[in-house]
């Protein structure tokens, strides 16, 4: 069974509370996501440090309940 959209931005939320997150199904199977999450606690953090904070929420779920995750990271302005 896909993970949720609530699922997703749940576990991202509990990681990264501040965070604003911008979800897209990008196949319509809730299956293959792409996300935009944007939290001040990736500042001073390279691109692919970002990413990992982001993979690291999603946790073991990634590659079994969530096939595909799509990831962007920005820092507030």
């Amino acid at each position: 069974m896909p993970m949720a959209r609530d699922d997703i931005e749940a576990a991202i939320r509990a990681a990264l509370p501040d965070a604003v997150i911008e979800l897209t199904d990008l196949a319509g199977d809730d299956d293959h996501w792409a996300v935009k999450v944007t939290s001040a606690e990736f500042a001073g953090k390279n691109r692919v440090q970002q990413h990992k904070m982001v993979y690291a929420a999603i946790g073991e779920k990634m590659g079994g309940e969530l096939h595909a995750l799509q990831v962007s990271t920005a820092v507030p302005t």
